[in-house]
């Protein structure tokens, strides 16, 4: 029986604005799972110690400011901040697992908290699980020594879970094992306006990290693409986040306001402000070029929102039918602008049982209980 569960992740929520963006969705699996067994969470933080929120023990490691996620091994300046997350990441989930034994550690992601779990197997025999994500699969799996990397952590874990159907493929294929599909989902507040508009004007807001990976050069390329006759079906279009492309990003939307375009930017969101900008939306943007299913996906169903999404990942398999939102032909410019221009031009009431249907997949609490009935499968 399992009782005790220790997840280690480079993304958890800390009082540095922004971290809610990169780990939100772990600080609410771990919730959910607290409420099941025993959970300690190993994090980055600032500064290095033990303490407890709520029901769950967080130990946190010494962390470079930088979000961990935007550290590059190709980047010399880099590797200051690399090895010493490596160094102090590994010593954090020792600590947890000599302060009180567990069950079971659940990596979050590959690496390096794969590589960490292993390394604390191989000395205390507790075993653990890896969750994919597709920056582990699809970035750092190009790299040959780091793919060898990849292949000797999944192989070691006792289950492998991916957040895509897609990403669980490759997971198998990479690894020679079965991979499960877990999403990344968290709980998002309570919708106050959770009724879809039914015509224009209407209004498109994009939120999440401003990086090539996500497009958001790329939708703001393809808003200076819309025709006049779209941009009079368009009351506002607001864009949240921050991140790498803070520059570039900040440069075209000043181009656009200059034109007359009814653009809004803003920094990172707090749950409840997020719950606002999706009450307020009518349509949810997603431009990504790589993707799995992105988090903000599950956040759009369950405030009831369709999106215009690029056919990346998993979201060609989700949007197929059209019924939950309007996918690109392409992951491009024209393509997406053409979207956009397609979305603009049809009801948005039209989708509101394709985002319920939906919306049942991407459940938190399912998501925790499916976990732990596929790590219990063998202590059964």
């Amino acid at each position: 029986m399992i009782r005790r569960v220790v997840l280690v992740t480079t993304s958890f929520p800390e009082s540095v604005l922004g971290s809610e963006a990169a780990g939100g969705f772990v600080s609410d699996f771990a919730t959910v799972l607290a409420g099941r067994v025993d959970v300690a969470v190993v994090a980055p933080g600032a500064d290095p110690g033990h303490a407890r929120s709520g029901d769950i023990e967080v130990y946190r490691y010494r962390a470079p400011v930088q979000p961990l996620s935007l550290l590059r091994p190709q980047n010399p300046a880099h590797w200051p901040a690399i090895l010493q997350t490596l160094k102090s990441g590994g010593r954090a989930l020792e600590a947890a697992l000599d302060h009180r034994p567990a069950d079971h550690v659940f990596a979050l992601w590959v690496l390096p908290s794969g590589y960490w779990a292993r390394r604390c197997a191989r000395r205390t025999g507790t075993p653990y699980s890896v969750w994919a994500l597709g920056s582990d699969i699809w970035t750092l799996g190009r790299v040959p020594l780091v793919r060898s990397m990849l292949r000797t952590v999944l192989r070691g874990a006792a289950h492998r879970f991916a957040d895509g159907y897609k990403l669980a493929e490759d997971v198998r294929t990479i690894s020679q094992m079965s991979c499960h599909f877990l999403a990344s989902a968290r709980r998002f507040p309570a919708s106050a306006n959770p009724r879809l508009r039914g015509g224009p004007p209407y209004r498109l807001a994009y939120l999440g990290r401003w990086h090539r990976n996500k497009g958001t050069d790329l939708l703001l390329a393809a808003l200076d693409r819309l025709p006049e006759q779209a941009w009079a079906r368009i009351e506002a279009v607001r864009i949240a986040g921050g991140g790498p492309l803070d520059a570039d990003i900040r440069t075209a939307c000043e181009t656009l306001k200059s034109k007359g375009r009814p653009l809004m930017l803003e920094g990172y969101l707090e749950p409840s402000e997020a719950a606002a900008l999706f009450s307020w939306t009518d349509f949810i943007c997603i431009p990504s070029r790589i993707e799995s299913i992105p988090v903000v996906f599950s956040d759009a169903l369950q405030a009831r929102r369709p999106v215009i999404a690029t056919p990346v990942g998993d979201l060609p398999r989700l949007l197929d039918d059209g019924a939950a939102g309007i996918l690109a032909k392409a992951t491009s410019v024209s393509a997406y602008a053409a979207a956009i221009m397609s979305a603009v031009t049809q009801p948005t009431s039209a989708f509101g049982d394709g985002l319920d249907n939906l919306r049942r997949q991407f459940d938190v609490e399912a998501i925790a209980g499916s976990f732990l009935d596929r790590i219990g499968e063998a202590s059964r």
